[in-house]
């Protein structure tokens, strides 16, 4: 089977293996500018996977429908689902990146988190829609199928056993082959089509499951930044009170120079009088 990113580059849509793993950096404003360029490119995939989808889906049960387009549609589908699934996980690995020193860093690292996990969001919405769009008009075309053939959503194995029991007589034995080969593949390709649409179920339960930990990782970001934006208050406050402190510091000082001056005007008086009564004793 090809790869995803030959499938990327061949058939027109874009793939989940061509998002940055090539590249790697030491430092981690080098790597969480990687994730986030990764992340970026993976919606803009997505995005366009979407549109594509969403024209296939029209033809389902038109002149247009084929087998062919639905083995497309399942393909990209099932690749974008995956892609998807990469880009929840470098979403994970940016909510746990360290936060950068400064309080303004980490406000802008925040904001670009919630950029992306938005962007994600809205895209992620997208692809559900048409997924499930996708998975209606499918099984109204297997039912209709499935009424065209004679065939009820029953076991296939009892009607194709009962047909076993018709007794076939001169020439009706040959049509009567021909016949059942043409009822087998109808019926495989009854059969291929419900698997696709249980694999196409198994795929939004998945979507479901990303919007899920998206949710708790926008809960965690949000106690994260609360932290932050507590130490950065605490810190404020302390800076404040290290003010009051140096403010106090110098108004005490300023007493204690003023008191120093009047301590030495006060010595000074009493040696001035004491030099006068000592003259005039003296005299």
């Amino acid at each position: 089977m090809a790869s995803y990113g030959q499938l990327g580059n061949d058939r027109g849509y874009s793939s989940y293996q061509s998002g940055g793993q090539s590249y790697s950096y030491s430092e981690n404003e080098n790597e969480f500018a990687r994730l986030s360029k990764s992340v970026s490119n993976n919606i803009q995939k997505i995005v366009k996977n979407v549109a594509e989808l969403q024209r296939m889906v029209q033809h389902i049960g038109t002149a247009k429908d084929s087998t062919d387009l639905r083995d497309k549609l399942h393909e990209i589908q099932h690749y974008t689902n995956q892609l998807a699934k990469e880009t929840t996980s470098y979403l994970k690995e940016l909510a746990h990146f360290p936060q950068p020193a400064s309080a303004s860093d980490q406000r802008q690292r925040k904001m670009q988190n919630e950029r992306l996990r938005s962007e994600f969001s809205d895209a992620l919405n997208n692809f559900q829609t048409v997924q499930r769009t996708a998975a209606e008009k499918e099984r109204a075309s297997v039912h209709r199928a499935r009424a065209h053939s004679g065939y009820g959503p029953m076991d296939f194995a009892e009607e194709k056993s009962s047909d076993d029991h018709l007794v076939n007589v001169g020439g009706f034995s040959q049509t009567k082959q021909v016949l059942q080969m043409e009822e087998d593949v109808d019926l495989q390709l009854i059969q291929e089509r419900e698997e696709a649409i249980m694999k196409l179920e198994s795929d939004i339960r998945d979507v479901n499951q990303i919007f899920k930990e998206l949710g708790v990782m926008v809960h965690e970001q949000g106690e994260g930044i609360d932290s932050i934006e507590a130490n950065v208050v605490s810190a404020e406050i302390s800076i404040e009170e290290g003010v009051v402190q140096l403010s106090k510091a110098k108004e005490y000082q300023k007493r204690s120079r003023r008191n120093m001056c009047v301590i030495l005007l006060v010595v000074l008086a009493i040696v001035v009088l004491l030099s006068l009564i000592i003259w005039a004793a003296s005299s």
